[in-house]
């Protein structure tokens, strides 16, 4: 039988939550049943109806998602982005207005991220069938990040397709998810051609 303890446990699992915060989060939830049962109601529609788009790769309840499947989208520049979070940084600044390919990673040796464990595959697949003029790659300004970077670049030489990146001004080390509106939205238009 699940009680407080198992309760706490699960929450200090979650990214970010330490266990003071844990046990904050379960006395709360135990105090606001209401509360409760609408969190459990929505993580649990959300579980059950969330896949991800078959197209991009972005999490989403239609197939197409909004944004492979939206008219008002530039299908000419294709933002290729490392995950889910950095496909809503970019697209919170609400200057970009393309297309997005998530790659579900960056290239890690040491974690056994390798270019065939990403969506590369599916990228160039992309690429081969659209008509792109642009790529414009928008990895975090890790080594890992870089090193992707420089991967997709050697890969993309053979396409005869403009190659672009997010300028300097997010700093190295630092993930796009946490950068702000301002810097990104300034980073995305100040992007480097290559």
């Amino acid at each position: 039988m699940m009680g407080l303890d198992e309760l706490i446990n699960i929450f200090s699992r979650l990214p970010g939550i330490g266990e003071k915060s844990a046990v904050r989060l379960s006395y709360f939830l135990i105090k606001n049943k209401k509360n409760a049962l609408e969190l459990s109601n929505v993580i649990k529609e959300v579980i059950e109806k969330v896949s991800t788009c078959s197209v991009c790769g972005n999490f989403t309840i239609n197939d197409p998602c909004n944004i492979c499947g939206s008219k008002e989208r530039d299908n000419s520049v294709l933002c290729v982005v490392e995950d889910f979070k950095d496909l809503q940084a970019i697209e919170g600044t609400g200057y970009f207005k393309g297309q997005y390919h998530i790659l579900m990673g960056a290239i890690n040796p040491i974690e056994g991220l390798t270019p065939d464990r990403l969506r590369i595959k599916e990228l160039f697949n992309r690429i081969e069938k659209g008509n792109f003029l642009e790529i414009f790659i928008a990895t975090n300004p890790t080594t890992e990040g870089e090193a992707t970077f420089l991967y997709l670049i050697n890969m993309l030489s053979k396409y005869k397709i403009k190659i672009s990146r997010l300028a300097t001004g997010i700093p190295m080390g630092g993930s796009l998810e946490y950068t702000d509106k301002l810097t990104l939205s300034k980073a995305i238009q100040s992007k480097q051609y290559l």
